[in-house]
């Protein structure tokens, strides 16, 4: 009896032992510059690499399973730009049946001249610093801010301060004058505020700075 009851200890061990590997496993599946999702399309399955830093990386994926077919080309090397979205992979599933698969992924920050370079999508990644642009009634350089970070990289917040009374009355306190008569923007940075950026440039060094 107590041999029987070490051996049952023992194996629930070995089962919480697997099971915290396995959740191991599959929260740091995915960590590294280079994500990896997945979309359906019409009989198909695709594999897109997500880089959400701004550093360009060349990537390899190469898939092995049951119940789909694959092209049988020697896997190679393709250029992920920065903040782009670009498709490595594209698997057929057999009729009926779910696509059971694993991947390997190799990433690599020494680009190399033999790297595919195939069309990728743009997409917005979160900055070094949180970005939130507080819009006055009297801002007349806003626009200054707000056009160019429309057509950057990162992901950012406009608030216009007339439309959002709870809000504005949380930033009287910070400053001295009222803020309908601020012309310039207000900006937070990474929880701080800025009064004093007037470019998109000027942005961007305030966001390298440590």
């Amino acid at each position: 009896m107590i041999i029987f009851r070490v051996r049952e200890t023992l194996h629930m061990i070995q089962k919480l032992l697997l099971l915290a590997l396995l959740a191991s496993f599959q929260a740091n599946a995915q960590k590294g510059p280079i994500k990896i999702v997945t979309e359906d399309i019409p009989n198909r399955l695709a594999f897109y690499a997500l880089n959400e830093t701004e550093q360009d990386y060349d990537v390899m994926l190469t898939i092995k399973g049951t119940n789909f077919r694959q092209s049988k080309a020697r896997p190679r090397l393709i250029r992920v730009p920065g903040a782009t979205k670009v498709r490595l992979k594209v698997i057929v599933p057999t009729r009926g049946k779910k696509p059971n698969y694993t991947y390997d992924l190799v990433v690599n920050d020494s680009l190399s001249r033999r790297a595919l370079k195939v069309d990728y999508k743009r997409i917005k990644i979160n900055p070094k610093k949180s970005i939130t642009v507080y819009v006055t009634e009297a801002c007349l350089q806003c626009d200054s801010i707000t056009q160019p970070l429309e057509g950057s990289n990162y992901r950012f917040k406009t608030i216009r301060l007339a439309e959002n009374p709870e809000i504005k009355d949380q930033l009287k306190g910070a400053f001295a004058r009222p803020l309908d008569t601020i012309e310039e923007p207000i900006i937070n940075l990474g929880g701080r505020l800025y009064t004093t950026i007037d470019s998109y440039d000027r942005l961007l060094e305030e966001l390298d700075k440590e």
